[in-house]
């Protein structure tokens, strides 16, 4: 069957099969899973809600540790984390804890369930920079703790890379919108198609909030020098966002060349193939053992028909024509074709927002900054660049924000 853009990728579970699934569960007393997820939700104790048909305490499980439970029901790699260390690997094959996530979260937005409790206003004001999973989630954190919370967005809509990155057959916008609109009813206040640096200064922020969180993601695509004047080259980012914001209405060629080996690669590959496009060839520079990309992403673009080979470098370009060499082999490829599209890394705009070294790089250790107002999260801090550690991280920077408030407030 061919798959459009639109349609979302399974599993599509019933109150029947989820129970089927989640009966398989050896309700484990160590609980491996749980020890696994970054964003620290507790599957085991879910999983065991949802075998006694309790899916208001599984959702009450899910929410505590992670206000975007069902985005991460969907993007997350779980098969590098929780399911990875499910004790059933041993025996059959691991719980589908995604899947159950999913029906669970999917189940609490149908019957209208508000999980998420604003704390007992403290007096203090915070302003975010950015609104994609990390910024989210800090917000969240933050409104629990009684903060007031501003979000500034220099898109048109929040949501950053969950809503302008990951394909729309992977997340959904419906399912975006509405993990923001459980935010906004806690109290969160969004400023979008507003620029940091430019429409308003960080010292501005500074003058006018307690603290700044700068929640800025990898949103810039990297471009290899050698296709920056290339008319049939674009990055990754500017394609997978521009085919989401038109809904799947592109021009698909006929053959395209993606370059990379990780998950963003696998996006823009599948992505072409459900545009249409004949034959997508991905050339990645891992080999398959080093491939960065996710087993499900892998899978899902072997099964839309993607030819993948790994190893390769590109040594030249003309145009359409890419030569590459293998980077172990006395081997070399030609390939030409309508589309290249480049999947070789990401990185930050942090124009104007006065972050410097490690910072810049994403290779802070901790959210604190020189400046004592101001903070990171998301890709600027040290850690893996997945929706779960962003979450994880968007924690563990409220917590740092309010430590320090709390120390400050102290000292007066």
């Amino acid at each position: 069957m061919t798959r459009t853009y639109s349609d979302e990728v399974g599993p599509f579970y019933t109150m029947d099969t989820v129970m089927e699934e989640a009966q398989r569960c050896l309700l484990c007393l160590d609980a491996p899973c749980s020890a696994e997820c970054p964003a620290g939700t507790d599957p085991a104790k879910f999983i065991r809600s949802v075998r006694f048909r309790n899916l208001k305490g599984a959702a009450e499980t899910i929410r505590e540790n992670n206000a975007l439970g069902g985005i991460c029901a969907r993007v997350c790699p779980t098969e590098r984390y929780c399911q990875q260390a499910c004790s059933r690997c041993g025996i059959d094959r691991p719980i589908d804890i995604g899947g159950i996530q999913r029906f669970v979260t999917d189940f609490e937005h149908t019957v209208g369930m508000e999980i998420l409790k604003k704390g007992e206003k403290n007096g203090k004001k915070i302003a975010i920079i950015g609104s994609g999973p990390s910024g989210l989630q800090a917000a969240a954190s933050l409104l629990e703790l009684g903060y007031e919370v501003d979000i500034f967005e220099q898109a048109e809509k929040a949501g950053g890379y969950l809503r302008y990155g990951i394909p729309e057959y992977r997340l959904p916008n419906a399912v975006v919108d509405r993990e923001i609109e459980r935010i906004e009813k806690l109290g969160a206040t969004f400023y979008c198609k507003v620029c940091i640096g430019r429409d308003r200064t960080i010292e501005d922020l500074k003058n006018t909030y307690d603290a700044v969180l700068a929640a800025v993601g990898f949103s810039a695509g990297k471009m290899l020098p050698m296709f920056e004047e290339n008319e049939y080259a674009e990055t990754a980012v500017e394609f997978l966002a521009r085919v989401k914001a038109n809904e799947g209405k592109e021009e698909a060629p006929d053959h395209a060349l993606v370059i990379g080996g990780g998950d963003v690669a696998m996006d823009v590959a599948t992505t072409l193939k459900r545009l249409g496009t004949k034959r997508v060839t991905d050339v990645a520079y891992e080999e398959l053992s080093e491939f960065l990309a996710s087993e499900k992403e892998l899978e899902g673009a072997r099964k839309a028909g993607v030819t993948i080979l790994d190893g390769y470098v590109p040594e030249q370009v003309d145009k359409q024509t890419v030569t590459f060499k293998h980077r172990h082999m006395d081997a070399e490829l030609t390939i030409t074709a309508d589309k290249i599209i480049l999947a070789v890394g990401q990185k930050p705009d942090l124009d104007g927002l006065g972050l410097e070294g490690k910072e810049k790089a994403g290779e802070a250790e901790g959210y604190e900054t020189a400046d004592p107002k101001v903070f990171i999260t998301g890709d600027l801090a040290l850690g893996d660049k997945t929706v779960v550690w962003a979450v994880r991280k968007g924690k563990e920077a409220a917590q740092s924000i309010h430590k320090s408030l709390q120390e400050r407030g102290s000292r007066l």
